[in-house]
């Protein structure tokens, strides 16, 4: 080699051009849908069913007292997943760059629940909720950076399809936990088990590339803080493929806040709780039908963006109807069609992420400052959905605003110009 030949990185920042196996996949996906157990058991019921019985005596609604408590879980996140991610990339353990923070996340993360099971009040279930977020986001920063690290880009649509129905898996699992485990105690404790013991098939059997010290560089805190900056002016792409996500996420978290309240308030439906299990399940049935398939036949014709825009279209005519059809049926039929719109969308999307990537010194960190477009509606979603309920027109109008948001995101996926 001469000094003018370039260096070709090798092993952990090398670009990935062998398949991986499907044991590989399974593995990783069923770390993933555990860590969303976790997080979407609490959501799902858990949250909703502690706010209600600490809200009287406080001056707060049931509803204000979520969206307080959410809101500040996904401020940690918002903070947590990019940091956690830019760690794991300049990990050098023996053990690799991803493991030690799935397995040190998922353990916090169980811990932080059994907290939250054990909480008196409204300060000791908002502590709670923020190390879970702390926790599962360190855990789930190395899961999704392990993708780029290992995946090739043509396989990485259907690796993102097991990965997303996993997700929905979980957020199905996490949500039948927390209704059938017996109270508020149990669902904490059986959504804590599953999230440790569901990440170990992964870190015991794969061995994960290391990150050697030479290739690690200087520490600097005025450039570790400034990294966390990526400028859409420099790189565009990376920008509206972020506002894309965030605007769908945003829209879709709009949906899923208030469906407890929604489906006994507004529909007055008689077990409520039972009611958001069979939506989830509704939903996840669909999601799953089109998850894998979505991933795949992107991977084979090479294309991300027009299965992201229609997908996005499809969740916005979903959403809208649930402002229109305000019945058990609508509601079923609405859960379906956003299953069907989300499932291609969570497998693509996530393609369409890792091949906007800049350097593969950052994957983890580049991945978690993305996975913000994830974290930042649980903040925004709050903030818009309680005054929006409270004051300015009920669920109608909640739904109507999330299908415009959700529109907004499908069509700027068009501006990303670098991805087919």
């Amino acid at each position: 080699m001469t000094a003018a030949d370039p260096v070709i990185p090798v092993g952990a920042l090398a670009e990935p051009v062998e398949r991986v196996g499907r044991g590989w996949t399974t593995a990783l996906s069923l770390a993933n849908g555990a860590i969303w157990v976790g997080w979407y058991g609490p959501l799902q019921i858990l949250l909703a069913s502690q706010a209600e019985d600490f809200a009287p005596g406080t001056g707060m609604s049931k509803e204000t007292m979520l969206a307080w408590v959410t809101g500040a879980g996904a401020v940690v996140s918002l903070v947590a997943n990019p940091l956690f991610g830019a760690l794991s990339d300049r990990t050098t353990a023996r053990w690799g760059r991803r493991t030690p923070w799935i397995v040190a996340g998922a353990a916090g993360g169980a811990l932080s629940l059994l907290l939250l099971a054990g909480a008196g009040g409204v300060w000791m279930m908002a502590l709670g909720w923020c190390l879970v977020q702390l926790t599962l986001n360190a855990a789930f920063a190395a899961v999704t950076a392990a993708v780029p690290d290992r995946v090739p880009r043509f396989q990485r649509g259907s690796v993102g399809g097991w990965l997303g129905a996993a997700q929905i898996l979980g957020v199905v699992g996490g949500t039948g936990l927390a209704t059938v485990a017996g109270g508020t105690g149990g669902g904490y404790a059986a959504c804590a088990v599953f999230t440790l013991v569901g990440v170990l098939p992964y870190v015991l059997r794969y061995q994960d590339l290391r990150l050697p010290e030479s290739a690690r560089p200087a520490w600097s805190w005025r450039t570790f803080l400034t990294s966390f900056w990526l400028s859409p002016r420099r790189h565009p792409d990376l920008g509206w493929a972020w506002l894309t996500r965030f605007l769908i996420n945003l829209s879709n978290a709009l949906v899923l806040l208030y469906l407890l309240y929604y489906l006994r308030d507004r529909l007055h439906y008689d077990d409520p709780e039972q009611g958001v299990l069979i939506l989830t399940a509704v939903n996840g049935v669909t999601l799953l039908a089109t998850v894998v398939v979505g991933g795949v036949w992107s991977d084979r014709l090479g294309r991300r963006k027009p299965f992201v825009i229609w997908s996005g279209v499809l969740m916005a005519v979903a959403t809208a109807a649930l402002a229109g059809w305000q019945t058990w049926p609508g509601a079923i039929v609405a859960a379906a069609v956003l299953g069907i719109g989300f499932g291609v969308f969570t497998s693509v999307d996530f393609a369409l992420m890792t091949d906007v990537l800049p350097k593969a010194l950052d994957r983890g960190k580049d991945l978690g400052v993305i996975n913000i477009a994830n974290a930042l509606p649980q903040v925004a979603a709050p903030a818009l959905a309680a005054p929006i309920v409270t004051y300015l027109g009920g669920y109608r109008v909640l739904y109507l605003v999330a299908a415009v948001i959700g529109l907004a995101g499908a069509v700027l996926v068009r501006r990303i110009r670098g991805v087919d």
